[in-house]
């Protein structure tokens, strides 16, 4: 199957569109990336004002996430086949309608039905941001990624102050209506600036598949939140990771047999994909830890109070920002493998430092850390780029997706992983210190794995 996007508009207007294009891949991927850590700090507010059980707050944090990445490789697939644009526009309709719902939710069970729906939508609008960039210039492509992967990162690290702000001045229910007008004016700027994608020989969706990928990453990504809590040898666990493996041997078993499989085996044979994939599963391991952890570090035993341990992550967000437009004239200099494993090793500089605080450090001490964690996360960006470049335009929703949910599981694996060293360490301190140790580690391995397999 190819793939033709819409012709540009003649004259002057290609530079503005190109701009606004950005525009929506930047506030797309920010919004959407913010509602997995907004949620949190207002989790006590939402228990206050509509009686919450704890069971029923925990899915208010996680609901999204389940849905988010359960959905997302299956959200690629279908911008391949009914147009970038459409699922794109029909996913950032679905979550500004769900964002409302959450809103003016006056109940827990409606709360937690539209954090359901916000992940769905949003595992609609995240694989189509990236696909739309496939069909540009290398140049192009290489800066709509980095902005892609820089509003991610910043809203990472931005959630939790957000959130605890507005819900400390204003209420918990505008980390869900400030999505509204946002949504709204995003939709409007899709429908102008994003070509639309025409497949000119229309291929069946992969149904079988498509339900069975759903199973699967739903399942593990509930088994990876909840195993913290209940212990991986809980009955809940458990039956997730049961019905994960099923799921993932029936898609196996259905990708060999049907005959327009949704995620062609070929695309692992291609060695840049394959590279870039698993060097962002090894920073997502790292960095997610590194955010997890360091934010209970700063406040338990560092002293920090619930609002320094929030601005703590600013400077490793604005540095993300600032350094991400020069991340594609690095490339263009030292080329991309070389590139992202500078960056990666940066980044687990930054761990190591990180995981050699100790009680009575201060912002001197931390400063550097997060400030090598911040630039080396930008020069990851082309990492995108290069996954993207790799595989045929036709397959830029399914590479996209599987991408993207590559980035959610290993940053869930790598708060489950941290989290089983920490419990194991006798003492939080110490197993904090050897935790991130452990992740810049897997850090450096997927900078060996960038200079081997990226151009």
């Amino acid at each position: 199957m190819t793939v033709a996007s819409a012709p540009a508009r003649p004259g002057g207007r290609t530079a503005g569109r190109t701009g606004l294009l950005l525009t929506v891949v930047g506030l797309a991927g920010f919004v959407t990336t913010l509602d997995n850590t907004v949620v949190t700090v207002a989790l006590p507010s939402i228990q206050r004002d509509l009686g919450a059980r704890l069971a029923a707050l925990e899915w208010v944090a996680t609901g999204y996430i389940l849905t988010f990445a359960g959905f997302m490789l299956a959200g690629g697939r279908l911008a391949d086949v009914y147009g970038r644009r459409r699922m794109l526009v029909a996913g950032l309709g679905a979550f500004t309608a769900a964002s409302l719902v959450a809103g003016l939710a006056s109940s827990i069970e409606v709360l937690v039905a539209a954090r359901l729906a916000q992940g769905a939508g949003a595992a609609l609008i995240l694989p189509a941001t990236l696909a739309v960039l496939a069909g540009r210039d290398e140049r192009e492509r290489s800066l709509g990624v980095a902005v892609w992967m820089a509003s991610g990162a910043g809203a990472l690290a931005l959630g939790p102050v957000v959130g605890g702000y507005l819900s400390q001045h204003l209420h918990w229910s505008w980390i869900f209506l400030i999505n509204v007008p946002v949504g709204v004016a995003v939709i409007a700027l899709a429908v102008v600036a994003v070509p639309e994608t025409v497949a000119e020989r229309r291929v069946p969706v992969d149904v079988a598949g498509s339900v069975a990928s759903v199973v699967c990453l739903s399942a593990g990504t509930f088994a990876l939140i909840h195993a913290g809590e209940h212990g991986w040898t809980s009955a809940a666990v458990l039956s997730a990771l049961a019905a994960c493996l099923a799921g993932g041997l029936v898609f196996l078993a259905v990708e060999r047999r049907v005959a327009a499989p949704m995620v062609e085996p070929e695309l692992f044979r291609v060695r840049a994909f394959t590279g870039g994939v698993l060097a962002q599963v090894l920073w997502g391991l790292g960095v997610n830890g590194v955010f997890f952890y360091t934010a209970l570090f700063l406040q338990g035993v560092l002293g920090f109070t619930p609002v320094a341990s929030g601005l703590a992550f600013v400077p490793l967000a604005l540095l993300v920002v600032a350094v991400t437009p020069l991340a594609p004239m690095v490339e263009r200099r030292m080329g991309t493998g070389r590139t992202v494993a500078l960056g990666l090793v940066l980044v687990a500089a930054g761990m190591v430092a990180a995981a050699f605080l100790e009680p009575g450090d201060g912002w001197a001490r931390l400063l550097p850390a997060v400030c090598a964690i911040g630039v080396g996360s930008a020069l990851t960006m082309p990492l995108g780029s290069a996954v993207l470049g790799a595989v045929p335009e036709a397959r830029a929703g399914v590479a996209g997706g599987i991408f993207s949910v590559s980035r959610e599981i290993s940053g869930l694996f790598g708060i489950a992983v941290i989290g089983v060293i920490v419990q194991g360490a006798g003492g939080f301190a110490p197993g904090y210190s050897l935790g991130l140790a452990v992740a810049a580690g897997l850090v450096l391995a997927g900078a060996v794995i960038s200079l081997v397999t990226l151009p």
